[in-house]
């Protein structure tokens, strides 16, 4: 018979793993990059299938600002002491050349960050992207948790930035801009928003300071509740300059990159990951009523749907109807990983709640994930960008250049399965 004391030691030894095997998923995701990725200005990223470098010179200010947030989570699990050196590499290039003010390509249109810029640091776009500025505070809030100097300093300023230039007067972030800060068009998108409360989250867990837990409380309330209360509690991406749902919007271009129509379930799993750390870090619950009690309930909420609409056996579709008809069916690798960390996150919020059932389930769907993982994973060991539905021919696509994915979604994944263990294990 098994006694209780055996059953929790090898739940204790399970943990434990696991925790060792996704702090290792970080550093292998970093060791198969480095060194090739740096350039002598920047990163250049890799091809999934060889592991060369993308052909080209243009430097994203996405794929940048995640190499930085990358390599500093490898900080961050104690990894080798390049992981710093080679964060404030791409620290050095952020400020040099895709940073409007204080660089050598200062434009004196109010600051900002350029979009896209080449090797030298050339501006190639001088777009003032809300989705990118939120990776630039997400790469400075990285990099201030892994103790890198100076950063704590771009944080506070790029924060600053966020505030004075994109904040509107819901307290979101408004769209794109050009480099005199005119917007582009009457537009406001949940995704540079999700990102941004991403990134509120890291400055929250990099400095303890209440005011960016507020900032990412504020943002998921009124996206995943508050909007959300009018679609049926789905996510809807698209808004007017109003926050009024904006249905028709892309409604020609189904694969476009960034901005598809339709409901995206890997947006919806990637959201719960974020409520279940508001709910880690004890934030306010929601004030809007709209039927749940909780940031926890609410993640699980968002996490069902979005395998109830979107799971596809081997990954999640793109995009679908309200009543998860796909628009899209291709399954695209990020939406994978951001449930391979929303899952365990999940997991680890269950526990504390006391939802030890939940918790079972959400273990298991994280091993249904990871089992995916390899089916997006090139031979050079980068993921690949999506595969093709089956009635495509289901084969695997990489990014095209210049690509913003330097794992990221993998890292991240495997950085928050490591850490939610060590939390279960802390607690146990």
């Amino acid at each position: 018979m098994t006694s209780n004391h055996d059953t929790r030691t090898a739940e204790t030894d399970a943990l434990r793993d696991r925790a060792g095997a996704n702090r290792g998923g970080v550093l292998a995701t970093l060791r198969v990059q480095y060194p090739d990725v740096l350039a002598d200005r920047g990163f250049r990223l890799l091809h999934p299938r060889t592991g060369d470098h993308y052909t080209g010179d243009r430097r994203h200010l996405v794929a940048t600002c995640r190499s930085i947030a990358n390599l500093a989570v490898g900080a961050l699990v104690d990894g080798p002491d390049w992981c710093i050196d080679a964060a404030e590499h791409g620290l050095r290039f952020l400020r040099e050349a895709h940073r409007a003010t204080g660089g050598e390509h200062d434009d004196g249109a109010g600051g900002g960050y350029h979009l896209v810029v080449d090797g030298s640091g050339e501006p190639v776009d001088r777009t003032r992207s809300a989705y990118a500025h939120a990776f630039v505070l997400l790469a400075y809030a990285r990099s201030t948790d892994a103790g890198i100097e100076g950063a704590a300093a771009d944080l506070e300023a790029t924060h600053e930035l966020i505030e004075a230039r994109f904040r509107d007067e819901a307290g979101l972030l408004r769209s794109d801009c050009d480099p005199d800060w005119t917007e582009k068009e009457a537009y406001r998108g949940q995704n540079a928003n999700m990102h941004a409360c991403e990134a509120y989250l890291a400055a929250y867990e990099a400095t303890g300071e209440e005011r960016y837990l507020d900032r990412a409380r504020h943002i998921a309330e009124t996206i995943t509740v508050e909007l959300a209360g009018e679609t049926g509690g789905l996510l809807w991406e698209h808004y007017s300059d109003e926050w009024d749902h904006d249905f028709a919007y892309n409604e020609e271009t189904p694969r476009h990159q960034f901005r598809p129509p339709g409901y995206q379930p890997g947006h919806h799993i990637e959201w719960a990951k974020f409520l279940a750390l508001l709910d880690r870090y004890g934030a306010d619950p929601p004030k809007v009523d709209a039927g749940t009690t909780g940031w926890y309930e609410r993640a699980r909420e968002l996490f069902d749907s979005a395998v109830d609409h979107g799971w596809a056996e081997n990954g999640f579709v793109y995009t679908h109807e309200a009543n998860g008809t796909p628009i899209v069916a291709d399954r695209y690798g990020w939406a994978l990983a951001e449930a391979m960390g929303a899952s365990a996150a999940l997991s680890e919020r269950a526990v504390a709640n006391g939802d030890d059932e939940a918790a079972g389930v959400l273990d298991e769907w994280n091993r249904r994930f990871e089992i995916c993982a390899d089916l997006y994973r090139g031979p050079a060991g980068v993921w690949y960008e999506k595969r093709l539905a089956p009635e495509d021919g289901g084969g695997v696509v990489p990014p095209d250049s210049p690509g913003v994915e330097p794992d990221y979604h993998p890292l991240g994944a495997r950085y928050e399965g490591y850490r939610s263990a060590r939390r279960r294990l802390r607690d146990d």
